[in-house]
């Protein structure tokens, strides 16, 4: 069965965004970008990949889901297909129609939605954000895929949303972890079922 990997930048206190969206609080550069691009280059959004010659076939991912805030910040940058290499998906209630002719719309039951496709035959589905949506389908995440950076916000969009929580805590463990230079730690968690 296909897993479902929430793969996502964070500060050290939960915060993958500020309210108004926005990552330029993200410090760029260091050695953490390049050695986590050539392993997971499917998760530069298309014209990234285009810009720096990236045409490596998709490894562990080749389907990504959206919730509509991470979306509209890529209709911001001027692309409403960011990630065309792989098969895309908006999760929205708001959205009236599909945002682009490549963007499948998930206008309901995006925990039933994700688990038809871990039924289908691929690659690995990869919950590109953000936290209402990681907070919704939390009971089929089956990885975390942590940039953790070296940042307190204080305060803004949380990793896992400001919903209701789950009635029974979920479990998970670590199963590899890497800090670089840059002070950037990439964690990789696992779900304990």
């Amino acid at each position: 069965m296909r897993k479902l990997t929430y793969y996502v930048a964070s500060t050290i206190d939960g915060y993958i965004a500020t309210d108004d969206g926005s990552v330029d609080f993200f410090p760029v550069g260091g050695d953490h970008g390049p050695a986590i691009t050539a392993q997971y280059p499917e998760t530069l959004p298309t014209k990234v990949r285009e810009s720096l010659g990236i045409d490596k076939r998709n490894r562990y991912f080749d389907t990504v889901l959206m919730g509509r805030k991470t979306h509209d910040f890529g209709v911001r940058t001027g692309t409403s297909s960011p990630y065309a290499h792989l098969k895309q998906y908006v999760a929205s209630t708001t959205l009236p129609e599909n945002p682009d002719p490549d963007v499948e719309l998930i206008a309901s039951d995006p925990l039933g939605k994700v688990r038809e496709l871990k039924r289908t035959e691929g690659l690995g589905i990869w919950l590109c954000g953000g936290g209402e949506l990681a907070q919704e389908l939390l009971p089929e995440i089956d990885q975390i895929f942590l940039k953790l950076y070296p940042v307190l916000l204080g305060r803004g969009r949380s990793l896992f949303g400001s919903g209701p929580r789950l009635p029974d805590a979920a479990k998970f463990r670590v199963i590899t972890s890497r800090v670089f230079e840059d002070g950037v730690a990439f964690m990789k968690y696992s779900r304990i079922r």
